[in-house]
C-alpha cells in the first residue's frame, strides 16, 4: 500500500486548502483513512479521520468546523478540505491508512500505511 499527500502550500490566515491523498494497494472494502500533522518541535497529532465501513468522521477539536474529510474512488482518493486556515495549523500534513477496520480510528498507532507529508504553512 501506497499513499501520496499533495496540495500543501502557504497561504494567509482565513484562507483555504484542499490536501488529496492518492492510495493505491487497498484490497479490502473496509478501510480507515486519516490526516495527521506535526508542527516544528510537536508529536504528531490526529487531525481527522473517515471510515469506510460506517461513513463515520473524527475531527479535532481545533479543526471542527473548519475542516472537512472526505474520500472518493473505493478509498483510492482521500480529501481535507481546510477553510479559515490559522498559524497554529502550520505543519507537516500526513496521510495514512489501515485496512480490515469497521470501527473509527484516531490515534497514530492504529493507522498501518503512512505516505510523504505536505508542507502547510499559514502565515499571520
Amino acid at each position: 500500500v501506497q499513499l501520496q499527500a499533495s496540495g500543501g502550500g502557504l497561504v494567509q490566515a482565513g484562507g483555504s486548502l484542499r490536501l488529496s491523498c492518492t492510495v493505491s494497494g487497498i484490497e479490502s472494502s473496509f478501510w480507515s483513512i486519516g490526516w495527521f500533522r506535526q508542527a516544528p518541535g510537536k508529536d504528531r497529532e490526529a487531525v481527522s479521520s473517515i471510515t469506510s465501513a460506517t461513513g463515520q468522521t473524527y475531527y479535532t477539536d481545533a479543526v471542527k468546523g473548519r475542516f472537512s474529510i472526505s474520500s472518493a474512488d473505493a478509498g483510492h482518493t482521500a480529501y481535507l478540505q481546510m477553510n479559515d486556515l490559522k498559524p497554529e495549523d502550520t505543519g507537516i500534513y500526513y496521510c495514512a491508512t489501515r485496512e480490515i477496520v469497521i470501527v473509527p480510528i484516531t490515534t497514530v498507532d492504529d493507522f498501518q500505511y503512512w505516505g510523504r507529508g505536505t508542507l502547510v504553512t499559514v502565515s499571520s
